[in-house]
């Protein structure tokens, strides 16, 4: 999606409406400062108010994703594109989210190494050593627990006896056994424990 053509439009239509940004903003009880943003092609609309702006401009939520009227004959081509666009986008966002767990999680276990390193052959005063040693597991604790919400609110689990996919709850997960992102869980939809994988999209 071209975010600057869907701005320009915006802009246009709701000059049609006779709206400044501020009666937009204060219609969708936002801050005209996301209006401009979303005019200038710097972000998108939320999903959540898309329909109540779309009913205030007096397009389609097609339409809008377009950035352009829709005549009816090229109605329904536009929206699949539109759909097939938005699925890429979230994809690339969950590829986006697991490789900054990945990170985070090497930077924790890094900043662990290293500290106890300097503990261990740098430093030789009892109560500098048990600080540093404390930063580090503080560190560690804080970088692997980041990088396991990524992992769990990321994409999508799949079930390998019934196919489902699903986020799991936060205790059975942080409890299950795993080898990297293929962790052992009891699915929601069949009942059934099984060996899990990490996958992008729900379907």
């Amino acid at each position: 999606m071209d975010q600057v053509k869907i701005g320009k439009f915006i802009a246009g239509c709701r000059r049609e409406k006779g709206l400044t940004q501020a009666k937009l903003a204060e219609a969708l009880d936002i801050t005209d400062r996301a209006v401009s943003k979303w005019e200038t092609g710097r972000s998108l609309p939320d999903a959540s108010i898309m329909l109540a702006l779309c009913g205030l401009l007096g397009i389609s939520v097609n339409e809008l994703l377009s950035g352009e009227r829709i005549a009816m004959d090229d109605y329904r081509k536009n929206a699949e594109e539109n759909l097939v666009e938005m699925k890429r986008q979230q994809e690339e966002h969950v590829r986006m989210l697991l490789t900054l767990e990945w990170v985070i999680g090497c930077l924790g276990t890094a900043t662990f190494l290293a500290l106890n390193f300097v503990a261990a052959f740098l430093v030789e005063a009892p109560l500098w050593r048990a600080l540093l040693i404390a930063l580090a597991i503080a560190a560690f604790a804080v970088g692997v627990g980041f990088a396991m919400k990524l992992e769990r609110e990321a994409g999508y689990y799949e079930c390998q006896k019934c196919g489902h996919r699903y986020v799991p709850e936060g205790v059975p997960f942080w409890l299950s056994m795993h080898v990297g992102r293929t962790r052992y869980l009891k699915c929601p939809h069949c009942g059934q424990r099984s060996w899990q994988r990490k996958v992008i999209s729900r379907d």
